[in-house]
């Protein structure tokens, strides 16, 4: 049976004037005239029998049929788009490395330490997607990821490669008290127990807090921190170039270690791959 499906070509200029909202810069994304765009949103148009876009002077602006039908066709093309990549480079599989990694981690710590391994291993190419789980670097099939923890990884074998030692930080024009249970505490939804490790090894004991907000990553808590919004438990190595330049603080009390670390995840069905092995020998002489 014959598929129903419009062409890719229509469906990219479709998704693409969805995001711009506007035929020319859909154009210049795609290399295609204007024209050619407008006319590929009419050939969708005619072979989906619905209206799309509203034209208002040079904008066009969606219907509500066609927000949704981009909603639904976004990951698809993502998917595709993928896919092919993954075609078009079949048989070169063990030049290429798909390397997962926390956004925070792989922007402050090993993205700036990358040269050296692609210095030591020219020939393999790295893929790097991120996100914040094991299950995110399953889904995005990843061959090697760093992730935080206590090493239970399921699939892949695990290697503790850092421990992570943590330091409330205020930001110096909003430092007014050295007792830092007059603060708001900012909190990590990912880092739940930050605040109760680093207090109960510096106090002693359970101590009330002054919940303050929640944040989703560490890049978003250092601005927060740094804006004045309250005092932060944070990695030593995510705010200690901060701390050294005057931007942060750090008058509480020295640093505690955490009771999870950092881990390299293997898939398990690569452990002896010479390009993981490489990958994780490197990685392992950082740390």
């Amino acid at each position: 049976m014959k598929r129903q499906l419009p062409s890719i070509t229509a469906l990219e200029c479709f998704e693409s004037v969805i995001r711009h909202g506007l035929v020319t810069r859909a154009a210049e994304e795609l290399n295609l005239t204007q024209s050619a765009v407008s006319r590929q949103i009419g050939n969708l148009e005619a072979f989906t029998r619905q209206p799309l876009f509203l034209r208002e002077r040079k904008r066009l602006i969606p219907t509500e049929a066609a927000l949704y039908f981009a909603k639904s066709i976004t990951p698809s093309l993502d998917a595709l788009e993928k896919e092919t990549m993954r075609l078009m480079s079949w048989g070169a599989e063990d030049l290429i490395l798909t390397l997962g990694l926390l956004p925070t981690f792989g922007s402050r710590w090993l993205i700036p330490k990358l040269g050296a391994f692609t210095e030591k291993y020219p020939d393999i190419q790295l893929n790097i997607v991120t996100g914040l789980t094991i299950a995110d670097f399953t889904a995005a099939r990843t061959d090697v990821a760093v992730v935080y923890g206590d090493g239970n990884c399921p699939g892949y074998d695990s290697y503790r490669i850092l421990e992570e030692d943590i330091i409330p930080v205020i930001a110096p024009d909003h430092y007014h008290d050295k007792n830092i249970l007059s603060y708001e505490h900012l909190q990590m939804s990912t880092r739940p127990t930050a605040w109760s490790d680093w207090l109960d090894a510096r106090l002693g004991r359970n101590v009330p807090q002054h919940l303050g907000p929640k944040f989703e990553n560490f890049t978003m808590m250092i601005e927060a921190v740094r804006s004045g919004l309250g005092v932060a438990v944070l990695p030593v190595m995510y705010v200690d170039a901060d701390i050294k330049k005057g931007r942060l603080l750090a008058p509480f009390g020295p640093a505690v270690t955490s009771q999870k670390g950092y881990y390299l995840a293997c898939a398990e069905h690569l452990a002896d791959n010479p390009k993981v092995m490489g990958f994780r020998d490197w990685l392992f002489s950082e740390a």
